[in-house]
């Protein structure tokens, strides 16, 4: 919202992969003694229930958004965002 507002030429990329990644890697190094194999546990760290719609969420925020799943796609909204004239999201889908 404060890129939107003050107009930065800011572009941000979300790897999005659905889940906290690092609070995983994290935990392992905790050694707990479930080692995240409790269903509760491994579900803290799952980013997709509710799935976050991060365009939706951006451009609800009058920033400028775009959801890609390829490399050709990132590159092509790389492109578009840095020319862009004020700021611009990527969800760049990981799978």
């Amino acid at each position: 919202m404060t890129q939107a507002r003050e107009k930065l030429k800011v572009t941000t990329v979300i790897c999005a992969n659905s889940k906290y990644q690092i609070l995983g890697i994290e935990m392992n190094r905790q050694k707990p003694k479930h080692k995240g194999r409790k269903p509760s546990a491994k579900q803290l760290l799952n980013l997709n229930n509710p799935e976050i719609d991060w365009v939706a969420l951006a451009t609800g925020m009058g920033v400028a958004a775009v959801k890609v799943e390829t490399a050709d796609a990132l590159v092509e909204a790389l492109t578009t965002a840095l020319a862009f004239d004020g700021p611009y999201l990527i969800e760049a889908v990981l799978k």
